[in-house]
């Protein structure tokens, strides 16, 4: 099958119509193909877990790229939604932190990605990360707890859609077998410091930016009420996670900076 119309883009891939009720989503070819499968083997294992996820049907391989092909899925994202509803933004938030909960009520299938190694990997593949920055990450990595329960690794609000059915997670490339609060936390680091999509208007992109903390101070406050856990075992998570995002940002040089300038107080803190 010829791939449809380009309905969607994003940094790693693009998104094309694929018959009437699905998609493919074709990765860039700089996109290593291991990742790539690793995305169709978690979106598959929170699929079976009951978890409302889009349906991952198979892989192909089409203009010497690799995708998958995907459930179509008829709705928009819950960042569009609160940029077009701005007041809404407490209820997006409690949305938000109740479905993540709920992700990780489930236990991840033997064989996935150990969310540990991944941090540990981002924090010793950032190239702009100061030796001593990289080693003390290392360090507080090394005293945090283990988990075995499903993480996204990506979870915000351009990634949840709204459809007909509720809200659906979607893009599991960074899915792994983790700590929960390690899951929050890295839900916490993107939306305050995360990019917008790209295209967001600048305005909207400013008074987006407002409604962060907000936003944060809601989720967060709804996933503590819901798991009975404590603030501080969230933060504990802070600096190995904001060193591995480094990784992540190397070629946005707004968004690195503004990472490398939030891990000098935890440094401070450290001494």
């Amino acid at each position: 099958m010829n791939k449809g119309v380009l309905i969607g883009q994003g940094r790693t891939a693009d998104v094309y119509a694929w018959g009437e009720d699905r998609v493919l989503k074709l990765y860039q070819d700089w996109m290593p193909v291991p990742a790539i499968e690793h995305e169709f083997k978690t979106t598959r294992a929170a699929y079976t877990a009951g978890l409302s996820v889009p349906a991952a049907d198979e892989l192909v391989e089409m203009d010497g790229r690799c995708g998958i092909v995907l459930e179509r899925l008829q709705g928009r994202s819950m960042l569009k939604e609160l940029q077009d509803k701005l007041w809404t933004f407490p209820e997006v938030a409690r949305q938000l932190a109740e479905l993540h909960f709920k992700m990780h009520k489930n236990v991840a299938p033997p064989g996935l990605r150990l969310q540990r190694e991944q941090i540990e990997s981002g924090i010793r593949m950032a190239a702009s990360l100061p030796d001593a920055t990289r080693d003390s990450a290392r360090r507080r990595l090394a005293e945090l707890p283990d988990g075995e329960v499903l993480c996204h690794g990506d979870f915000h609000p351009d990634n949840v859609i709204l459809t007909s059915r509720g809200p659906v997670i979607i893009d599991w490339m960074t899915g792994t077998r983790g700590h929960p609060l390690a899951d929050v936390a890295r839900t916490r680091l993107l939306i305050l410091l995360g990019g917008l999509p790209p295209g967001t208007p600048w305005l909207m992109g400013r008074v987006i930016n407002v409604l962060r903390v907000l936003l944060h101070r809601s989720y967060l406050a709804r996933y503590l009420e819901l798991s009975r856990a404590r603030r501080k075992q969230v933060e504990a998570w802070q600096l190995p996670l904001l060193a591995a995002r480094i990784f992540e940002v190397e070629v946005y040089p707004q968004e690195r900076d503004q990472i490398l300038a939030a891990i000098q107080p935890l440094l401070a803190a450290d001494r």
